[in-house]
C-alpha cells in the first residue's frame, strides 16, 4: 500500500482538480456518459413501456445483454450498440467534440 500524500483545500477547490491530481478524469468522465446515456435509454424505454426481453428481442440479442447496456458501470459498449438501442426508443445518440 503507498502513502498519499495529503492536499490543501486550496489544491482540491474543483472536482476536475481533484480528478487531475489523482489521474483519473478521462475514466471518471467515460463513466459518467455511460451512466447518462443508460440512464437515457432506461427512461425511454419506461415511457414506452418497453420492457429489456422485448428490447433485446428488438435489438437480436438476448436479456443478460440488454442488462449489460443498461448497467452504467459496464464499459464495454459499442457506439453502434448505444446507436440501435436509441433508435428502438425512437431516439439519436449525439457525439460531438467541444
Amino acid at each position: 500500500m503507498t502513502a498519499k500524500t495529503l492536499r490543501t483545500f486550496d489544491e482540491l477547490t474543483t472536482l476536475d482538480a481533484f480528478l487531475d491530481a489523482e489521474g483519473t478524469r478521462d475514466e471518471f468522465e467515460a463513466v459518467a456518459i455511460k451512466e447518462v446515456l443508460a440512464w437515457q435509454i432506461e427512461q425511454a424505454m419506461k415511457e414506452q413501456k418497453l420492457s429489456r426481453k422485448r428490447m433485446a428481442e428488438q435489438m437480436g440479442t438476448s436479456r443478460s445483454q440488454i442488462s449489460r447496456l443498461l448497467d452504467p458501470k459496464d464499459g464495454n459498449v459499442t457506439i453502434a450498440t448505444l446507436q440501435r438501442a436509441a433508435e428502438i426508443v425512437g431516439r439519436k445518440v449525439r457525439i460531438m467534440l467541444v
